[in-house]
């Protein structure tokens, strides 16, 4: 090889490394992936029994009559709320008057029937000692007496019954509550102990929620209720943000051997009448409370082949992947056994994008951007997602995993 084609060489190196490097600095960096974040929030976590309850009322009184008569007067409109002792309907009243009245005539003839028997009685008896009159006499005198005792006795009870009776043609209300709809109207004629009610009075505060969990709770249940008054959280289907707090008052005495569950019952207050029997309710029973418990959304947890995990915001804004152990779900977060602490960011939405150590773009909740970092150190859970419905698509890559399983 000649003088020149030595020199030659390491010119040409020098030239193609410049290329290079001018090529290096002529590639576009790589874009930061839009994601949603949140923080790992340590806080107390209540250990709960979910289930779908019913409203019902703690008492129901179906009203009915128990005399016959004509239905002169209802004393309150349907839908409307009575108090205890509120009269409710008015039976004629004639017809047991009349028969009050008979029974104290009948009453009062027997008294006096019976106050001249006994003189009878004593005028006899003396009689029958000196021998004036017969022992046979004085035994039908006595005899007699006693009869008209009983009779008396008879005719007491006959005078409670029609006083009774009267006072059964005032129909009153036996508990406060909320009336159903009017079944008879006035000028109808009723009988007594029809089975058709004539209204249902239904006891509105306190009120009720009964619901049913899986037998396997009830060891549990029982265990936490020796202790103290279980409290129940209910809200309303279409509500998320309302909740009602009540006790639980009852355990049934047996399981369902149809379904597998034990029915509970729950009292609630309900001084502003928002539960209305007969509505469904979700209700949450609360067991006990788990202290200092980290957790994160439900949806930042991506599943693998070595389990689950999630991707952390590092403060570079750089991502990396953790696998994690994750405990029970608490609403729409999970209680995560180990793998985090308190205070990481964990991507949220975005994950199908991601690869460990690329860089990502923080989806602020009004729709904007900013580089992680430092940033996402502060953010909390993100807003709008920062992926596409086309990149979630994907038949590749990692899932997220479903809410772990727990309670119902």
């Amino acid at each position: 090889m000649s003088f020149a084609a030595v020199r030659l060489v390491p010119v040409l190196a020098l030239v193609s490394l410049a290329a290079a490097c001018s090529r290096g600095r002529d590639r576009p960096p790589r874009p930061r992936v839009p994601v949603t974040v949140a923080q790992v929030q340590q806080r107390s976590v209540p250990n709960e029994i979910s289930a779908i309850g019913t409203v019902t009322p703690i008492q129901a009184v179906a009203v009915r009559s128990q005399v016959g008569g004509t239905l002169v007067q209802v004393g309150f409109e349907e839908g409307e709320d009575v108090r205890a002792g509120q009269v409710l309907f008015q039976i004629d009243p004639r017809p047991y008057e009349a028969a009050l009245e008979q029974a104290l005539a009948v009453l009062a003839r027997d008294r006096v029937q019976l106050a001249n028997a006994q003189q009878q009685v004593v005028r006899y008896e003396e009689l029958s000692r000196t021998q004036m009159a017969s022992r046979e006499q004085y035994d039908q005198y006595r005899t007699n007496a006693e009869v008209l005792a009983a009779a008396l006795v008879a005719d007491s009870a006959s005078v409670r019954n029609a006083r009774l009776n009267l006072e059964y043609c005032t129909i009153r209300a036996r508990i406060s509550g909320r009336t159903g709809g009017l079944l008879v109207r006035e000028g109808n004629l009723v009988r007594a102990a029809d089975a058709t009610p004539l209204v249902v009075v239904n006891q509105m505060s306190p009120i009720a929620v009964s619901f049913s969990v899986p037998q396997q709770y009830l060891d549990d249940v029982r265990r936490f209720s020796r202790e103290r008054r279980l409290d129940v959280l209910i809200r309303h289907q279409d509500d998320t943000t309302a909740t009602m707090a009540g006790r639980l008052s009852f355990i049934n005495n047996q399981v369902d051997t149809t379904t597998g569950t034990i029915t509970l019952k729950a009292t609630f207050p309900n001084g502003d009448g928002r539960l209305w029997p007969g509505e469904f309710v979700t209700a949450r029973l609360v067991l006990d409370v788990q202290r200092d418990a980290l957790t994160i959304p439900s949806q930042a947890v991506m599943t693998g082949q070595e389990g689950s995990f999630v991707f952390v915001v590092n403060a570079d804004g750089s991502t990396r992947t953790q696998t994690v152990a994750l405990g029970r779900p608490v609403v729409d977060d999970v209680v995560v056994d180990s793998g985090l602490v308190a205070g990481e960011v964990v991507v949220t939405d975005g994950q199908l994008r991601l690869t460990p150590g690329a860089r990502v773009e923080v989806q602020t909740p009004g729709g904007g951007e900013r580089a992680a970092g430092a940033g996402a150190r502060r953010g909390g859970r993100g807003g709008a997602p920062g992926d596409s419905g086309a990149a979630r698509g994907g038949a590749s890559g990692p899932r997220p995993a479903g809410r772990p399983g727990g309670t119902p």
